[in-house]
C-alpha cells in the first residue's frame, strides 16, 4: 500500500525543518565550540551567538572560563637536603580549544597533565632554594613570591605549548614537614630560638652594665664637682663670716668682750656649777669689778 501524497509530503517537511535545526547552534559567551567532521576538529566557534554547521558535524563545547586545580600535597627535597611537603593550586583556562581537544580531551585528562608539568617545576625549583628562604621569622628573607612567580612562567609556557592550556597563576598554599620528620624540625627550631634568645639576653646585659658603668661614672663625677663647689662656697662664706666679725669687733671691742664673757658664763654657769678662782681671776672680774672692767683689761 502506497503512502498517501499529503502524509509523504509532510514527512519530508518534518526531515527537512529537523535538518535545518541541526544546522544552528548556540555559543554562550563563557565557552568555545569546536565544530568536528567524524572526530576531527574542523573549526572553532569563539564568538557568542548563533552559529552553523553542517547536520552530519558534531560539536564539542568547552568553558573557557578560568578554573581552579587543587593539587594533592607532595614532598619535595630542598638545597639543603630537608624534606618538606608543599600544597599548591594553578589557576588555568583554554587557551587553544582544538589543541586542548587533541591533546586532553576534557578537563580530568587537563589536571593530570598540569599535575605533571607542576610537580616537575617545583622539584626542580626547591632544589636549588634552601629551606630559610621558604621558612624564616623575618619575611624580607622569604623568596616564596619569587618562586611561585618562576614556577608560574615555566608551567605557562609547557602547558600552553603542548596542551593549549594558559597558565594564569601558580601559588603555594602551605608548606610543612613530613609527619615524621615534624616532631624533630621543631625542636630544632625551639633550640634555635632559644639559642637567639639566649644571645640576646646576653647582648642586653652586657649593655646594661655599660650604661651602670657610664652612669656610676658621671655619678661621680657630679658628686665630685658638687663637693668641690660646696667647699669653695663654705669657704668663701666662712672668710665672709670672719670679715664681718672682724669688722663688728672693731666698732667696739669692748662690747663685744662684754658679749663673749656673757657667753662664756652662760655655758659654763649652770645649775649647782662649783668654780674655784682666785680674786684676780680674769673670769669673774665682769661679776667682781662689773662691765668697767673689762674696759681697763683693754
Amino acid at each position: 500500500m502506497k503512502p498517501k501524497p499529503k502524509l509523504l509530503s509532510c514527512l519530508t517537511a518534518a526531515v527537512a525543518a529537523l535538518a535545518i535545526w541541526t544546522c544552528f547552534l548556540m555559543v554562550r559567551e563563557s565557552e568555545s565550540v569546536i565544530v568536528t567532521l567524524f572526530g576531527k576538529p574542523v573549526r572553532t566557534l569563539d564568538a557568542a551567538g548563533l552559529g552553523l554547521k553542517w547536520p552530519w558535524e558534531g560539536t564539542f563545547r568547552f568553558d573557557k572560563r578560568v578554573r581552579l586545580y587543587d593539587a594533592t600535597p607532595s614532598e619535595f627535597l630542598t638545597q639543603d637536603k630537608k624534606n618538606i611537603v608543599v600544597q599548591s593550586f594553578v589557576a588555568w583556562k583554554i587557551a587553544q580549544p582544538q589543541k586542548f581537544l587533541l591533546a586532553v580531551r576534557d578537563t580530568l585528562g587537563a589536571e593530570m597533565r598540569l599535575r605533571d608539568v607542576l610537580w616537575s617545576e617545583l622539584s626542580s625549583k626547591l632544589g636549588v632554594t634552601p629551606l630559610a628562604a621558604l621558612l624564616s621569622t623575618k619575611p624580607e628573607e622569604m623568596k616564596l613570591d619569587e618562586l611561585s612567580k618562576g614556577i608560574c612562567g615555566k608551567c605557562r609556557e609547557t602547558a600552553l605549548e603542548r596542551y593549549g592550556i594558559e597558565v594564569v597563576d601558580v601559588r603555594i598554599k602551605r608548606l610543612g614537614f613530613p609527619a615524621q620528620n615534624r616532631d624533630a624540625v621543631f625542636e630544632r627550631m625551639r633550640a634555635e630560638r632559644q639559642r637567639e634568645a639566649k644571645q640576646f639576653r646576653a647582648e642586653g646585659q652586657e649593655e646594661a652594665m655599660k650604661i651602670r658603668a657610664e652612669a656610676d661614672k658621671q655619678k661621680t663625677t657630679i658628686l665630685a664637682e658638687a663637693n668641690r663647689k660646696a667647699e669653695t662656697l663654705k669657704g668663701e662664706g666662712d672668710a665672709k663670716a670672719i670679715e664681718i666679725y672682724n669688722s663688728a669687733i672693731a666698732l667696739d671691742p669692748a662690747f663685744y668682750k662684754f658679749l663673749r664673757t656673757l657667753d662664756a658664763y652662760r655655758g659654763t654657769l649652770k645649775e649647782n656649777t662649783t668654780l674655784v678662782l682666785g680674786s684676780e681671776s680674769e673670769f669673774l672680774k665682769l661679776l667682781t669689778e662689773g662691765a668697767q672692767a673689762l674696759g681697763k683689761s683693754k
